[in-house]
């Protein structure tokens, strides 16, 4: 068997593999991509809508932005294709347990055809659907700057309070009882307090997403200083520690900054959420 990410896998898995595109899209009545962003969704789009069956349903799971839903509807209509773009949330970890928040964008009765295979991949209470084309992609494009500016000042007020003289699981257990909790801090920030930097999703497609976010705010003029500051952040986590770097990796610049890293015991682990 293959890497888990390899199509051999997926072969062993049970999965039927297409020689072509064009044989894939004869086949298929629901075709799902998940790609790097919005030039590779418009390339694909391009090339497979002419071969997908009428009546067939495209369900885009990337980070994309409006403007390429525009590009991809103005395709597919012609073919009487339906779509629906369905980004999602919740990390590898999500992934691995078919637990992701999934954001759908599109016509609710394409959505109803199509639930049962989105709450395989998601959580059936998350999967939502938050309006027409293209809001799937907004939805987030808006929730991305906001866990990476959870992520920015999380290690900014942790890096400060240790190098105060507070001890991290003393310090990360009272942010968590105050008004200032959030799901970042219950649930994504400890994997850092054991050196985890989450790899699965690398620092280039973080910042990425951080600068379609920015593109839609200077779109819809809107100004996004946090976001632009949040971005340059990372980018400058990006430039020192390179492309493929964890998405969680901007800690380390603070951590840098404060000669400390956040870590905790073994004994203190327990106690920290």
């Amino acid at each position: 068997m293959g890497p888990p990410w390899s199509a051999t896998c997926l072969v062993d898995l049970g999965a039927l593999r297409a020689d072509s595109i064009a044989a894939l899209a004869a086949a298929c009545d629901v075709v799902i991509t998940m790609l790097p962003g919005p030039a590779q969704v418009e390339a694909v789009v391009r090339e497979m809508a002419p071969l997908l069956p009428t009546g067939s349903v495209w369900v885009d799971m990337s980070t994309s932005t409006p403007a390429a839903a525009r590009v991809a509807d103005e395709t597919l209509t012609e073919r009487g294709v339906h779509r629906l773009d369905a980004p999602v949330s919740g990390m590898a970890k999500g992934a691995a347990a078919g637990l992701l928040q999934i954001f759908v964008g599109g016509a609710a009765e394409v959505l109803a055809r199509v639930r049962p295979l989105l709450e395989v991949m998601g959580d059936p209470e998350r999967v939502l659907h938050v309006g027409g084309l293209g809001a799937g992609y907004t939805v987030k494009l808006m929730i991305n700057p906001l866990w990476f500016s959870h992520l920015v000042a999380s290690a900014e007020v942790l890096t400060v309070g240790m190098k105060a003289g507070v001890d991290l699981a003393v310090l990360h257990r009272s942010l968590l009882a105050s008004p200032a909790a959030s799901a970042f801090l219950a649930n994504d920030l400890p994997s850092v307090f054991g050196g985890d930097y989450d790899d699965s999703f690398a620092m280039k497609l973080a910042c990425k997403d951080l600068g379609l976010s920015i593109d839609l705010s200077r779109d819809v003029g809107v100004p996004a200083p946090l976001s632009a500051h949040v971005e340059q952040i990372y980018r400058t986590a990006l430039a020192k520690c390179g492309p493929h770097a964890g998405e969680m990796t901007p800690i380390r610049l603070a951590e840098d900054n404060a000669a400390l890293q956040l870590r905790l015991t073994v004994a203190a682990e327990g106690t920290a959420a």
